[in-house]
């Protein structure tokens, strides 16, 4: 799994980092689903996910790790375009769980850039 970091004035690091999860949630018409989905980029704070069910903004999702069961609740902070595989969300947590995707954010992380210099 590849994963890249990029650096922002945010309150914590982006790494580009797909893994899939459960999503349980409401979706536009107001019907439960729970699907599989998959992040594009995630954050101790939220992510990028793609989910199939039509969603809004505000309302509130929980994620599940299949690796760990944690589950995360989440609130929807963006939709954006339909696409072929699925719609682009993304999902602020509730509290901040930087530990949820498996991912150390407090550690040093060598970009493509730096990555390529070396050889």
């Amino acid at each position: 799994m590849q994963e890249t970091a990029f650096a922002t004035n945010r309150r914590s690091q982006r790494i580009f980092h797909r893994m899939k999860l459960q999503a349980l949630g409401r979706n536009h018409a107001g019907k439960k689903f729970r699907e599989v989905c998959e992040t594009l980029v995630v954050n101790a704070h939220g992510g990028l996910l793609i989910l199939r069910h039509e969603v809004d903004n505000d309302e509130m999702l929980v994620l599940v790790n299949p690796e760990t069961q944690e589950e995360q609740e989440c609130r929807i902070v963006f939709t954006g375009e339909s696409g072929s595989k699925g719609i682009r969300v993304a999902v602020e947590f509730l509290t901040p769980a930087p530990h949820f995707w498996g991912i150390d954010f407090d550690a040093p992380r060598q970009n493509a850039e730096q990555q390529n210099h070396a050889h």
